[in-house]
């Protein structure tokens, strides 16, 4: 079978390996993957910014989907031909989370899905919903999960709230679509006018060029008569903090879950205590939140907003594509 693997740091040393496939062992499954979508954190891992001191080689990508090709002995969750998704952090199952899940993350130091085939612990899929195909059911465990984590896990997202998420990405857009399938008003910021237009078209209540108007937490109030927004997925990291904590409703919730522009700086914790904010990192969710997702989807279909398709063998085209900032919701790489 054909993986990625890269053996130094570097796109330029990222690859495809012919090896042999391997068989899943007791409690394991075996999955043909058909499709995976790219997330920020995939071009760091091979970037080697997300862990320098990672062991190589490895396989990059955190999520993706497939077919059950074969159950290991003692697999009861899912069957043979099942269509599947993958958990990010696959320890995970339920209940608060735990500082030894991150060592369960998939695509480093888990098994990566930048592969034709990856054996997983059963524990670490989950049934596609119905209605989905590969290439949108791959773009659900990280991107949308997350969405949602900031929104219902954390944010107790009702109905007439108020929603702000930064950025077109992946988990931005997701914020929007589900935050007005669950009757939110969503607020969105770019710096391209044909984003922010698109955005629109997907239903936001409001856009705010983020470039054009340096100041746009005083936007975000005004939009919202001086209250502010409910929720605010901080999609961005440093340099937007103390603006996103100051677009934020008193008693508000900021989830923060990306750093594009950095992780260590200054920041003005003043509107945190001043409003009783409640400021919480995001590092997707759980297994048991993943499913009621799913079965969201089922009864609220929303179709993810995939921006390009690569073939596999373009999946350093397709980082590179990541890299630019150029696109609009997901990147996902058909197998």
């Amino acid at each position: 079978m054909r993986c990625y693997r890269f053996d130094s740091f570097g796109l330029e040393n990222l690859h495809i390996s012919n090896v042999e496939p391997t068989e899943p062992g007791p409690g394991e499954v075996a999955i043909d993957v058909r499709a995976f979508s790219l997330n920020y954190r995939d071009l760091l891992v091979v970037r080697g910014a997300y862990n320098p001191k990672l062991s190589l080689p490895a396989t990059p990508v955190s999520d993706g989907a497939g077919v059950v090709a074969a159950v290991g002995e003692g697999v009861t969750r899912v069957r043979k031909k099942d269509p599947v998704m993958t958990q990010f952090v696959a320890d995970w199952i339920d209940g608060p989370f735990e500082k030894r899940f991150v060592g369960s993350t998939l695509g480093v130091p888990g098994p990566g899905l930048a592969s034709e085939r990856v054996i997983l612990p059963e524990r670490a899929v989950v049934p596609m919903p119905k209605g989905y195909d590969f290439e949108q059911a791959s773009t659900l465990p990280i991107a949308a999960l997350t969405a949602w984590s900031v929104l219902v896990t954390e944010g107790g997202l009702e109905p007439g709230g108020t929603v702000l998420t930064l950025g077109t990405g992946g988990v931005s857009i997701f914020a929007l679509q589900l935050g007005k399938a669950m009757g939110a008003r969503v607020i969105i910021t770019s710096s391209s006018d044909e984003k922010l237009q698109r955005a629109k078209e997907l239903g936001a209540d409001h856009t705010i060029n983020y470039r054009e108007n340096p100041r746009w937490d005083k936007t975000v109030l005004e939009l919202t008569e001086r209250r502010g927004a409910d929720i605010v997925v901080e999609t961005a990291g440093i340099a937007t903090m103390t603006s996103s904590m100051k677009a934020a409703a008193a008693g508000g919730v900021v989830g923060v879950l990306g750093g594009v522009t950095g992780l260590r700086g200054e920041i003005d914790i003043a509107p945190l205590a001043m409003k009783r904010l409640r400021v919480t990192g995001i590092l997707v969710d759980s297994r048991a939140h993943f499913e009621k997702l799913t079965e969201f989807l089922e009864t609220h279909p929303i179709e993810p907003v995939i921006d390009r398709k690569f073939a596999f063998e373009e999946l350093p085209e397709a980082l590179r594509h990541m890299e630019s900032g150029s696109h609009f919701g997901k990147i996902v790489v058909e197998v």
